[in-house]
């Protein structure tokens, strides 16, 4: 889950800057992602997870890093943003993106590195560090999802909607009322299984209710987002959610905590956040000893929210500062 920037603080972030490097990588099952390597070329290396999934990665998520300490590591997941092909969902799981991971740290020659990731991204960072514990130096997380039914229950159960009436009247009104007790599949059927101007239609709804949602000011829609933005963000974070993240059992992120051991964590949260509320946050740091869980007191979902904003620069900060002399984990 994750959605497009709003405005944020004008201190918290680093100013913009350009990539060094831009590629395409052939990581097989017919899938080229896009990669891009921005700030210091010797630097500590993070790479940075989006969210949704099929969110995309944005120039913004380059300046939550200092460029002269750090080596930032963005891409586009399978499926989505300048990957191809696009919203395709086919050899586009779970385990496919976490193998795509550690092909981009092989291909860029990094032994371990940072992982920084928020949402649907922290679901993803969390996978990676319990699959590849020796290659992940910290987790910086942010607006935690863990894959869990409660979580798809609160916010394609009614829960959320319980808060955003009118926005989850529009959501729902697109299907008809003998199909809502399942609203995952009911939309399922529709992006798949219908011509793509019907597939753009529906998933125009399905961002549009998220969107509304990710902000602590938002007053409800914000606009239509572009045809095939809403149609790769729609049908991957749709196809993920169908299969539960392809993970073993619920609760398995929490049930492997144990992996993480050693490991050190942040997790920025914001305490009204909509799309996922903080006790996901709380669960998972009374799980990791190594992980700081810091609250946001006024702010939703979004990356760019000021109060999220700034304590994930200043996690950024004081990771890179500690690790700075030697420029490497």
């Amino acid at each position: 889950m994750d959605r497009s920037p709003h405005q944020t603080s004008a201190n918290a972030l680093y100013p913009p800057i350009d990539p060094f490097d831009q590629r395409t990588l052939d990581v097989g099952d017919g899938h080229h992602i896009y990669v891009e390597q921005c700030g210091n070329p010797d630097g500590l290396p993070v790479v940075v997870l989006h969210g949704g999934p099929g969110g995309g990665c944005s120039p913004m998520m380059r300046r939550f890093f200092d460029p002269s300490i750090w080596r930032v590591i963005l891409f586009d997941q399978r499926g989505c943003g300048r990957s191809r092909p696009h919203a395709s969902v086919q050899n586009n799981t779970t385990w496919h993106l976490v193998r795509d991971i550690e092909l981009i740290r092989e291909t860029l020659e990094i032994d371990r590195w940072a992982v920084f990731g928020g949402s649907w991204g922290a679901t993803l960072g969390l996978i990676y560090g319990i699959t590849h514990p020796d290659r992940a130096a910290s987790l910086i997380l942010r607006g935690v999802f863990l894959m869990e039914d409660r979580e798809l229950d609160w916010f394609y159960g009614g829960g959320a909607g319980a808060f955003w009436p009118d926005q989850w009247a529009r959501f729902t009104g697109m299907i008809p009322e003998d199909e809502r007790q399942d609203l995952i599949a009911a939309y399922n059927r529709r992006m798949f299984d219908t011509p793509p101007h019907d597939q753009i239609r529906f998933a125009r709804a399905w961002a549009a209710w998220e969107n509304a949602l990710a902000s602590v000011g938002s007053q409800g829609h914000s606009g239509e987002p572009g045809g095939e933005y809403a149609r790769a963000f729609a049908r991957l974070e749709n196809h993920y959610f169908t299969h539960k993240g392809w993970l073993d059992h619920d609760g398995w992120i929490r049930d492997n905590l144990d992996r993480l051991k050693g490991i050190s964590g942040v997790i920025v949260q914001g305490r009204f956040d909509m799309i996922c509320p903080p006790l996901s946050a709380h669960l998972l740091a009374q799980g990791w000893s190594d992980a700081k869980l810091e609250i946001a007191p006024f702010a939703g979902h979004a990356l760019s929210e000021p109060g999220i904003a700034d304590r994930l620069v200043a996690a950024t900060d004081r990771i890179g500062r500690a690790n700075a002399g030697q420029l490497r984990f």
